[in-house]
């Protein structure tokens, strides 16, 4: 399993741009606001450093990473939630991903059409507060659904109608639904409902190639800042115009390009990497001559389950998993050496995998 991304902003931030950079895939961008009008879907795998050691090591004929999947929406302004510009279509894309990347404009270009001047402040309050809106439509449609059944007796409806109602008084004062302070049975009460604000969310700050180095002085990314540790969301900085040339380059020619920027990460390493943080995710490998391939599971998951990321099969019939870390394996320089040191060890269905086991599972048919 990988993870879905849905990259949003106001019109001409730099959406498309990025969203081209990360993908290669040609998503139309232009200056003027709806470029982009079907959400373009782009699937980048995650750079992991570890993989292709453990694919060397093995001798492995084929290396296979893990996959994040990135969604460029179109660009949202004010009046969405009531269908002004593409609101409804543009809303409902959003229903469909893990986490949320709101891209704000922190660069100046008197030649790039914007809403006014600079202000990602401005820019975030109008995406949070479209998505919130949204989020009390679906709220007062299903209180009122609920309402309906408790008024015929129906308990389950009844505390979930004043779950809700508890929820649209937080929203209507403008919090987000992710910072409402509600229990795991509540949590999984609303899960199916898909609201808006409910998801994770990234804050991505689309600097100029000047601010690269020194986006921390900048009075608008202060500002920003301290809004987004208010909301709970992190910032990813990156200048999508820099992650445009790097895509254009070779692996090598890109490296010496960010060492020239004093840059250990690209923008893309560094969103997917708040990313898996953001939503709770781990990666752990198979290897073997034949192929080397990098998994990604949620934190906490269990031996069986990890298996049946695999395959179902896996999961179903799962024996037990020999597994060895990601530091012996290297330190071994292969899995028989490592097995031969006593490093490998013999995991049931109670362990809980962890970020950078190698595993093997055996399993029943």
């Amino acid at each position: 399993m990988g993870f879905s991304c849905g990259i949003v902003g106001l019109p001409n931030v730099g959406k498309s741009t990025l969203f081209n950079a990360m993908t290669k895939a040609g998503a139309e961008s232009s200056n003027y606001p709806f470029c982009t009008i079907e959400p373009n879907v782009g699937i980048v795998d995650v750079p992991d450093a570890r993989l292709t050691k453990i694919s060397g090591l093995s001798k492995s004929k084929k290396t296979t990473p893990t996959t994040v999947e990135f969604v460029d929406i179109a660009g949202l302004v004010e009046g969405a939630s009531k269908g002004e510009g593409l609101g409804n279509q543009f809303l409902s894309n959003i229903r469909n991903v893990d986490a949320i990347v709101q891209v704000v404009r922190l660069f100046e270009d008197e030649n790039i059409i914007h809403i006014g001047e600079v202000d990602p402040l401005r820019d975030l309050d109008i995406i949070n507060t479209e998505l919130m809106l949204k989020d009390l439509d679906t709220l007062e449609s299903t209180i009122d659904k609920r309402l309906r059944l408790a008024n015929s007796g129906d308990k389950a409806a009844k505390a979930e109608a004043e779950l809700l109602s508890r929820i649209r008084e937080e929203v209507s004062k403008g919090v987000l639904i992710k910072n409402i302070d509600l229990d795991d049975n509540a949590k999984k009460t609303i899960r199916g409902y898909q609201f808006l604000t409910a998801k994770p969310l990234l804050v991505c700050a689309n600097v100029s190639e000047g601010m690269l180095s020194s986006y921390g002085d900048n009075p608008n990314y202060k500002k920003l800042k301290a809004y987004c540790d208010e909301i709970g969301a992190d910032i990813v900085v990156l200048c999508a115009k820099i992650e445009e040339e790097l895509s254009e380059l070779s692996v090598e020619e890109a490296h010496e390009y960010l060492r020239e920027l004093g840059e250990e990460k690209s923008g893309l390493e560094k969103l997917i990497m708040e990313g898996y943080s953001l939503l709770g995710l781990i990666t752990f490998f198979t290897t073997g001559e034949k192929e080397s391939r990098a998994w990604t599971v949620r934190r906490g998951t269990k031996a069986p389950q990890a298996a049946g990321a695999i395959h179902s099969d896996m999961e179903r019939g799962f024996i037990r998993a020999e597994t060895v870390s990601y530091g012996d394996f290297i330190a071994a320089g292969s899995w028989n050496t490592a097995k031969e040191a006593g490093k490998l060890r013999l995991e049931g269905k109670e362990y809980i995998v962890k970020d950078g086991d190698i595993m093997l599972f055996r399993f029943s048919v």
